[in-house]
């Protein structure tokens, strides 16, 4: 299968979930705290949280395109990422739930059905962590 790199994000970071990371744009400059803490900055799940919502997002902008109908200017989703730790070690557990205002729940379940087939974090996630996908 041929790949087409269309974008490539880069970081640099340092000191793990104590420590900071930077894009190579300089855009994202933050500091990194463990969850829970209360120190000055996010940690790795709230980002995680924050970039698979918003690629699930653009993916149901996609679908809904595919059977040509424009998502609502206030649709929305509130991501869950938790890390969770059991015999085997420290895994990761999410919920997508998406708020998609004015559109019939029938609809909804089409378009984020098809959302998570094409959504690049779907893909890589798939099979490897529990994930709930929730309409409002």
């Amino acid at each position: 299968m041929s790949q087409n790199i269309v974008y490539t994000g880069k970081t640099h970071t340092t000191g793990g979930r104590d420590g900071a990371s930077r894009s190579s744009d300089g855009e994202l400059d933050i500091a990194l705290s463990p969850p829970g803490s209360n120190r000055t900055g996010t940690n790795p799940e709230q980002l995680f949280a924050a970039g698979w919502s918003a690629c699930f997002l653009g993916a149901i902008g996609k679908a809904a395109s595919e059977h040509k109908l424009r998502l609502p200017a206030d649709a929305a989703i509130d991501a869950e990422v938790d890390l969770a730790l059991d015999d085997g070690g420290f895994s990761l557990i999410a919920r997508l739930n998406v708020s998609l205002p004015g559109i019939d729940r029938e609809t909804a379940e089409t378009l984020t059905a098809r959302a998570h087939e094409i959504c690049p974090y779907s893909k890589a996630t798939r099979g490897n962590i529990a994930v709930d996908i929730n309409i409002a």
